[in-house]
């Protein structure tokens, strides 16, 4: 089978590569080690279609060293025992290893030894964060480039080059079609290739417009990986959007992880939100969330997003108050650490002393509740962001003026 457009179009030296440059150019780090014939031990992480197997590939061809390309997932012990013999019989050699977070014990145990000696110098690409994702043993070894993502810009001279290229011959392709291409791809050259191949091959006089291409791909490229790092990373910027009181932001995250299909996250993602970060500044935004997820769920996606949009709108709009959340934290600090203390004895089960405060006028009387090594802690500590929880404070500063007024002097 014909090879794809990108694998073609792959760079043979670091000057080809697009985009990095934070670590690709003049006195920039990889283009140093390969001026310097020398590579290390490296991880190379970022978003998909921004330049790690190009690079990889890049630096093993500039320096002309013998290399071998695996995937942690697909390839077998087996496979990684052949090339630890292959790099024993050239003393030495570059493996370059793709999806490297996925790397299991055993491969792990056969090739740790081999980076120690020396043996073995590895380039390991991921789209996970190394720092979370990657064995310490194999971490420790291995110097980490982050890629950043390539602006459209980059995309742009991608897309030229190919133009220029054999591979595409009597093409014909204007700059409208060319930025369209670059917007919807979302900084993925990989991505931009394919549709421009695609567009290319799809009709019978090579001519590529953008109506040509709005009816090959009218939706951009979305990196969404549900069990990775980038989906946390939306989730979190979610929920700290909101908790920021940036509308526009929170409904922007919301979009990225509706399309990405995942109702559920958004659901608990915002039960959190309701108490950890508006809390008792607002306490109706939980029954109203709880709404909004029955809601959704009663009408499915498209239709969905429209409740999930109103109740996010409120989220972020609403006052905030993190002092239930607070509270709690207090308390079981305390009891983490051993400050706990009996129950006193006029509010054990069995007890005749207790004083049952519905007896009592305003349906209240002064005792203690807390252990006595405890009996005067304040773990709840009210804000005054909102009237809501004003209202408590006013509240809580009554209870407790009456408890000094009432109870015995010491």
């Amino acid at each position: 089978m014909d090879k794809p457009l990108a694998i073609k179009l792959a760079p043979n030296n670091l000057d080809e590569v697009l985009g990095q440059h934070h670590l690709i150019g003049k006195d920039k780090i990889l283009t140093n080690l390969v001026n310097n014939k020398k590579v290390f031990s490296m991880i190379l992480y970022g978003k998909p279609g921004i330049g790690k197997t190009s690079i990889a590939n890049a630096i093993v061809k500039q320096l002309g060293i013998r290399y071998r390309f695996l995937n942690a997932t697909i390839n077998n012990k087996h496979d990684f025992d052949v090339v630890v013999e292959e790099a024993k019989m050239y003393d030495g050699m570059v493996l370059i290893m793709d999806e490297i977070h996925r790397l299991n014990k055993d491969k792990q145990d056969l090739l740790l030894p081999q980076l120690e000696s020396g043996l073995i110098t590895l380039i390991g690409l991921t789209t996970s964060n190394p720092y979370h994702a990657i064995n310490p043993a194999i971490r420790s070894r291995c110097q980490l480039f982050e890629l950043l993502p390539l602006e459209e810009e980059d995309i742009i001279l991608g897309l030229k080059r190919a133009v220029k290229s054999e591979y595409l011959e009597g093409i014909d392709i204007d700059d409208e079609a060319i930025e369209y291409i670059a917007q919807v791809s979302s900084n993925d050259l990989r991505y931009a290739y394919n549709l421009l191949e695609v567009a290319y091959y799809s009709t019978s006089n090579k001519i590529i417009r953008l109506d040509n291409l709005k009816l090959i791909n009218n939706k951009p490229a979305f990196f969404h990986d549900k069990d990775g790092d980038g989906h946390y990373d939306v989730l979190s910027a979610f929920q700290k959007s909101i908790r920021g009181s940036d509308v526009d932001a929170a409904l922007h995250y919301l979009g990225r992880l509706i399309e990405s299909g995942d109702l559920d996250s958004i659901y608990r993602r915002m039960s959190v939100i309701c108490y950890e970060d508006i809390g008792l500044a607002n306490p109706s935004m939980g029954p109203k969330v709880m709404a909004a997820i029955h809601a959704s769920e009663l009408v499915g996606l498209p239709e969905a997003r429209i409740p999930l949009s109103e109740v996010v709108i409120e989220l972020a709009l609403s006052p905030k108050s993190n002092s239930a959340c607070l509270a709690i934290d207090k308390a079981l600090e305390d009891i983490d650490t051993g400050r706990c203390g009996s129950v006193p004895n006029h509010i054990k089960t069995t007890s005749p002393d207790y004083k049952y405060p519905h007896n009592y006028p305003n349906h209240f009387v002064v005792q203690q509740y807390l252990p006595d090594n405890l009996k005067n802690k304040k773990y709840y500590i009210p804000c005054d962001t909102s009237p809501s929880e004003r209202t408590i404070k006013q509240v809580r500063e009554k209870i407790d003026k009456i408890k000094k007024e009432l109870s015995p002097k010491d």
